[in-house]
């Protein structure tokens, strides 16, 4: 990955490479569930404890092997394993629960020792092909590319390295792995050899789609799993009664949930546990995350950030909503509005260019163009609050702490620094005084100057 983030760690949709197999896993409801680390194993154990709590760790101090590696799990375990122990590669993100759930299936009704998960694939180069019994369809060996003949190259059925084995035999199987290889290391692989040496069958279980068993090896195949991972989620979402209206410009993170009819509009990216409702309007242009977005609501042109959006509420164009900002039903923050730690009340409105951070306004209030509220004095973050059917004018500043009391307006270009009476008028400006002739005096000859010539002559002219 030529990364200082081990492989297994870098992200897609929402959740690590590891953290995708780890819950396709869970799907099986295993009894244990154990990882082999070992490169970079701190970051990873402590990712896996963090985000996947009950999930064991295993360290192979050295690589020497899957065979190895997987004889370190059971170290781990501290017993002999009973039932089926299925094994996964870390770097397998495409994989599903349901594949998993037909392999043990399979390996089950079948009575096999082992069960290997194979594809077809439309190119096979480069993979382990499996070679099958023509009577019993049981497999028989799987062979690597390069030690392939002709015939078994043009086999399509490759080995995609996870396997279900029976647990008592897998221990046994392992104690027999010999290291007389060219890596000298130990191959998972060799306990099919050995298995069927003692007589027990070696089955297959074919993947429905040949996609899901790719590994991540850079950061190209990681782009590429992303894509087809999202165009699964998005497609779960659609046939779930989702419009989205442009795929391909749409990305969504596997935790991201939605009801029917919502509707995703292009460029749209929703991360987290984003939430949206139904007959909700999402995009164009629009980033969420850990937001949830009411129904009927629109949300235009906008990034939000663990925010909640309420039923039948506006967003945007242009809009930022950092954490903690909750707006009412009905409510509106609008062209270029930032909110911040903010409560909004049902159908209150902030329409224009405005910033509002650590504030609870109440209901039907309209808060004027180029507000702010100015909530921090340099150490400390304070708190406004503006009550119920307020108006406040245009270009006012609230400097926390300050109260505006229900059914108060404030005049524009006010500076509030005093609580407001409800029902009060706030008027905190400087009165204004015009200088007559001032542009002629300190700006002869300039193109003001003659304009307010041309004006005067004018107005005397129609007198």
């Amino acid at each position: 990955m030529k990364s200082k983030t081990p492989k297994v760690l870098h992200e897609i949709a929402g959740r690590s490479l590891v953290g995708h197999v780890v819950s396709a896993a869970r799907e099986l409801e295993p009894a244990d569930l154990i990882v082999v680390v070992g490169h970079a194993r701190e970051r990873v154990a402590a990712h896996l404890e963090a985000v996947y709590a009950g999930t064991r760790t295993a360290v192979q101090e050295k690589q020497l092997g899957t065979g190895h590696a997987v004889r370190t799990a059971l170290d781990e375990l501290g017993r002999t394993p009973e039932g089926t122990v299925v094994v996964v590669c870390g770097d397998t993100p495409l994989l599903s629960g349901a594949t998993l759930k037909a392999l043990a299936a399979t390996h089950a009704a079948d009575g096999n020792a082992v069960t290997v998960l194979t594809a077809e694939v439309p190119d096979s180069t480069g993979y382990g092909r499996i070679v099958r019994d023509a009577a019993t369809g049981a497999v028989t060996e799987i062979v690597e590319h390069k030690d392939a003949t002709d015939e078994q190259r043009a086999i399509r059925e490759i080995n995609s390295g996870v396997f279900a084995f029976d647990g008592a035999l897998l221990a046994d199987a392992l104690r027999k792995v010999r290291t007389d290889n060219s890596q000298g290391e130990e191959y998972l692989t060799d306990v099919l050899g050995i298995l069927r040496a003692d007589g027990h069958r070696v089955g297959a279980s074919v993947a429905g789609d040949h996609r899901e068993i790719l590994g991540i090896n850079n950061r190209v195949q990681l782009s590429e799993a992303r894509v087809l991972l999202n165009r699964r989620l998005l497609e779960q979402a659609m046939l779930a009664g989702v419009t989205v209206v442009d795929p391909a410009s749409t990305f969504v993170d596997v935790t991201v949930t939605f009801e029917p009819d919502a509707t995703v509009l292009p460029n749209t990216m929703l991360l987290g546990a984003t939430h949206v409702a139904e007959d909700a309007v999402v995009g164009p242009n629009t980033r969420l995350s850990d937001t949830t977005v009411g129904r009927g609501a629109r949300v235009d042109n906008t990034v939000a950030d663990s925010a909640a959006v309420g039923e039948g509420a506006m967003v945007g164009p242009y809009a930022y909503l950092r954490p903690g900002t909750s707006l009412g039903a009905k409510a509106k923050a609008g062209t270029y509005v930032e909110m911040k730690n903010a409560t909004i009340g049902e159908g209150t409105k902030v329409p224009h260019l405005s910033y509002v951070g650590d504030a609870t306004i109440g209901e039907y209030t309209n808060i004027g163009a180029a507000s702010v509220f100015v909530n921090y004095d340099g150490e400390a973050k304070h708190h406004t609050t503006v009550g119920s059917h307020c108006k406040t004018g245009s270009d006012n500043m609230f400097v926390a702490p300050v109260t505006i009391g229900d059914g108060a307006y404030t005049a524009a270009g006010s500076v509030i620094t005093k609580d407001v009476p409800s029902g009060a008028l706030a008027v905190a400006r400087g009165q204004q005084r015009n200088i007559e002739g001032w542009v002629a005096r300190k700006r002869p000859g300039s193109a003001a100057a003659q304009a307010a010539q041309a004006a005067g002559e004018k107005s005397a002219g129609e007198s």
